[in-house]
């Protein structure tokens, strides 16, 4: 199994830092031509240069989900100057951490937006080239949160269990045409996103007390998940969530 995605089209959105940035570099090592999405152009370019310096293919594609329109030119724009897209890796997220009293309508909105909303709007415009193919890989990036929950992050853990219903109904209606929609539900990974908690002894106690591998992933590990799913090697597997968290939604 070579896991070998030499002449493959992949959009990865919130690639310029975090499992975003550790999904596109694996991809790029595996032979796919990456498109690093997210809103800050100088801080995808820096990513796409250090992709080229090693000897892989990556463009730089800055845009903001949320937008209206924005996934739709975005695609029509690698179509463009690749004519193809095989590879969706929708990972770009956010969180917000506040009590419910304090809880406001947009804090939830500004959650689901980005974390739901902006991957369907994205996936059904991947599709479209993809079922023309025959061939697709669309794999969402959801959380721990999207089989179990936490307190204080209504929008995040509504988002992110949404985000797994949302790849089953799509493998549903694309496995037909060839088309594979799967989420990841990963833990708590060592990333620029989770720097503040893991600085908390407490909190960093908690996610290793509560974590039977007894550490943080490192974000490789999300990465080589990422190349599975994406890969010919998983073409049977589609409308699976599958946790990457070192056995904590197992745990009792």
């Amino acid at each position: 199994m070579a896991f070998d995605l030499t002449g493959r089209v992949a959009l990865v959105t919130g690639a310029s830092r975090g499992l975003g940035w550790s999904a596109a570099r694996a991809l790029a090592e595996a032979g796919a031509t990456v498109m690093l999405n997210a809103r800050g152009e100088a801080a995808l370019a820096e990513k796409a240069a250090a992709l080229e310096a090693a000897g892989h293919r990556a463009h730089v594609l800055a845009f903001d989900a949320t937008e209206a329109g924005a996934p739709a030119d975005g695609i029509a724009g690698i179509l463009a100057a690749h004519g193809r897209l095989d590879i969706l890796v929708n990972n770009a997220g956010i969180i917000h951490r506040e009590a419910l009293p304090e809880h406001t309508d947009d804090d939830f909105r500004r959650v689901v937006e980005l974390d739901l909303i902006a991957c369907f709007a994205l996936a059904r415009e991947a599709s479209r080239p993809m079922t023309e193919a025959g061939w697709g890989r669309i794999v969402n990036i959801g959380s721990v949160f999207s089989l179990i929950a936490r307190g204080n992050i209504p929008g995040y853990v509504a988002a992110k269990h949404g985000l797994a219903g949302l790849a089953k109904a799509l493998a549903v209606e694309l496995a037909p045409a060839g088309v594979t929609v799967n989420t990841l539900a990963p833990g708590f990974f060592a990333t620029e996103f989770n720097a503040g908690l893991k600085a908390d002894p407490d909190f960093d106690a908690m996610v290793r007390g509560r974590t039977p591998v007894g550490r943080w992933g490192a974000p490789d590990e999300l990465g080589h998940a990422v190349v599975f799913l994406a890969s010919e090697e998983a073409a049977y597997i589609t409308g699976a969530t599958l946790a990457i968290d070192g056995g904590m939604t197992a745990a009792f």
